[in-house]
């Protein structure tokens, strides 16, 4: 019997194993003072390793927050953040990331990966919940569990309650102080027409429109309380917008609104009128989009059209817009699901433009094509999208036909979803570390905000090179060309963690800066050469079942880097596990495996009812191996465990 048909009970008949302690440099979010699990003891405690550039884990945050309201009297949400970028191991950056998306638990800094080694967690996001007594019971890796939780945790409160184990009260979280200023993390920014600026205030969720001079408040939109809601400027709500566009004068008279907004963790697109402030929704029903398993298993079942009835159209973290007037519409990075959508505002219709939904860095067709959490986006003078591919660390283009659709999608800069660092010169060698934004420059050339590096850098198409333009910036996540100033252009970059938007000259002279090529810290696996089982352990929630209607609902996708690290076991098959034959030539490199798991409603031992609730399961994970003798000899994932 494979994990995949245990049931919940079987798979937590297995031996207990007691909690590692909480180990890391500090703590936030505690009033100062450090946590460890003998004064937890009594709560049940979840904690969420995360990294603060990693979409999956921004939307486990959201979906914990009612949970941690629901059950504030017995659980204890930890953050455990264990960096995959060397920017997120600066203490500051954390504490501004903390702060910036509204974390309401303890969160422990972790940047040598000690509690994440301790807890065998192998990817971002990963959960682990430790009962009362102090030992791990549950390990799920990915998102979309909060139902499962729910229930899990209610079984838990029951059992201990019952055992004169579980102690309520409130739990050790101390707010910080509140952040006074006009902008609040703000997330980009688009120049209008008459030389103002709309500023997406992504930390207040609202817009607001600044004068020419980057400091005077000239209109706010949107209430500045986070949530939902349509309306007027004073009444309307947004949750986290990150982008926004201006449409074209004939576009906007024909939709009838001036601005699409990116709002982000609404999974929604937005709509502005300028004069009045009024905001519509116009695409997206407030549901989370979760990756169709049979879409993304395939480029045959790729499909463009995703319908004519954009509000109920399912969308994830849309998180930049921009103009294409050679494809008729808005292209959207929808960074959810690692994919570029496209809206029409005259007709609002929603297709998808390309990629596969699977998180990586790979080239080639609108369908095959790879993304990793795309953010920036801009149009050139041919009519091409240049993209900031923020988890490949990567500058990439998507090739446009004379039909509109993505021809081809290329990379200028990246190497895959674990290199970066900060190199100019050559673009092949060149390194970036998690850009957010470009913009095109007057001579055609591509100025990306290198926000992890503090930098904004520029990459000429025509010599294939790349340089500095500025540095020491706080988080730059969206630069913009200026033309509104007397003299030579210049530069407005968006600076987040500084809560502001400054000019900057361009140089005539780009500078040169090699800091050198880092790949993630993320310790490697010594593995015995031969063959290596794969097993992922999933079992469906209490009041779920594994929807077996149309064969095995579970699925594994295998590659490795280098391609011949694997000399068997590589593709994408049905069933949650696999023998690997590794190559003893390759001694090192990185296993990149994709699972998924589908269940539905249901109880054990009955049919599946009609129309009843799926839900679709799924992490990656990227594990760099080291072949020697004495090595581990197979490879235990859980993408949903019980002990």
């Amino acid at each position: 019997m494979t994990q995949t048909s245990q049931s919940a009970d079987s798979v937590r008949s297995a031996v207990r194993v007691r909690a590692s302690e909480l180990t890391g440099r500090g703590w936030l979010n505690t009033g100062g003072k450090s946590l460890d699990l003998n004064g937890l003891r009594g709560k049940i405690v979840l904690l969420d390793f995360w990294s603060f550039c990693c979409i999956n884990c921004l939307h486990v945050l959201d979906e914990l927050r009612p949970l941690e309201e629901e059950f504030s009297d017995v659980l204890v949400t930890v953050g455990v953040h264990s960096p995959k970028f060397e920017h997120e191991a600066d203490p500051d950056a954390l504490a501004a990331a903390v702060e910036r998306y509204e974390i309401h638990h303890p969160v422990l800094d972790d940047p040598e990966l000690s509690t994440w080694q301790a807890y065998t967690a192998r990817a971002w996001p990963t959960l682990v919940v430790i009962d009362p007594e102090g030992y791990v019971v549950a390990h799920l890796s990915g998102e979309g569990h909060v139902a499962g939780l729910r229930s899990f945790l209610s079984e838990l409160v029951a059992e201990h309650e019952a055992k004169g184990t579980l102690h309520r009260g409130d739990g050790p979280y101390v707010a910080p102080p509140a952040r006074e200023g006009d902008l609040r993390f703000p997330g980009s920014a688009v120049q209008l027409p008459d030389g103002r600026f709309l500023i997406v205030d992504t930390g207040h969720h609202r817009l607001v429109v600044l004068g020419n001079d980057l400091s005077t408040v000239e209109q706010v939109i949107g209430s500045g309380t986070k949530g939902f809601a349509d309306g007027s400027a004073e009444e309307a709500r947004f949750n986290e917008p990150q982008s926004a566009v201006v449409l074209p004068a004939a576009i906007a008279e024909a939709a009838g609104y001036d601005v699409l907004v990116a709002d982000t963790v609404n999974h929604r697109l937005r709509s502005v009128v300028l004069a009045t402030g009024e905001v519509d929704t116009v695409a997206g029903n407030g549901v989370q989009r979760l990756l169709d398993a049979e879409q993304a298993r395939t480029a045959s079942g790729w499909a463009r059209e995703l319908g004519g009835d954009a509000l109920n159209t399912s969308l994830s973290s849309p998180w930049s817009v921009v103009w294409s007037e050679k494809a008729g519409r808005v292209i959207v990075a929808m960074a959810g699901t690692h994919q570029i959508f496209g809206f029409d505002p005259v007709t609002a219709t929603v297709t998808l433009e390309a990629g596969s939904g699977i998180e990586g860095l790979l080239d080639g067709s609108a369908a095959e094509s790879m993304f990793a959490q795309t953010s920036g986006l801009v149009v050139d003078t041919e009519g091409d999208v240049w993209t900031a591919d923020s988890e490949t660390s990567a500058l990439r283009v998507l090739h446009l036909a004379d039909d509109g659709t993505v021809a081809s999608v290329e990379t200028a800069i990246g190497m895959g979803l674990y290199d970066f660092g900060y190199r100019d010169g050559e673009a092949a060698e060149a390194r970036l570390q998690h850009p957010l934004g470009v913009a095109v420059l007057p001579d055609g050339s591509i100025a990306l905000a290198d926000t992890y590096n503090g930098a904004v850098r520029r990459y000429d198409p025509a010599t294939q090179t790349v340089g500095t333009l500025a540095r020491d910036l706080a988080e730059p996540s969206e630069v913009l060309v200026d033309t509104s100033v007397d003299g030579d252009p210049v530069l407005v970059v968006v600076e987040t963690n500084r809560h502001q938007l400054v000019r900057i000259p361009l140089p005539h002279d780009v500078a040169t800066v090699d800091e050198g090529a880092s790949r993630s810290q993320r310790k490697a696996t010594t593995v015995a050469p031969g063959t290596y089982p794969l097993t992922v352990r999933f079992s469906a929630p209490t009041g779920q079942k594994l929807d077996d209607r149309w064969g095995d609902p579970t699925q594994l996708k295998i590659s490795s880097s280098p391609e011949e690290l694997l000399l068997e076991g590589a593709g994408t098959a049905q069933g949650l596990t696999r023998d690997l034959v590794l190559n003893p030539e390759v001694t090192e490199g990185v296993l990149h495996i994709t699972a998924r798991a589908a269940s539905c409603d249901g109880e054990k031992g009955q049919p599946i009812p009609d129309h009843a609730a799926c839900h679709l399961y799924q992490q990656d994970w990227g594990i760099p191996i080291i072949q020697a003798d004495g090595g581990e000899d197979r490879l235990d994932l859980d993408l949903r465990g019980l002990n």
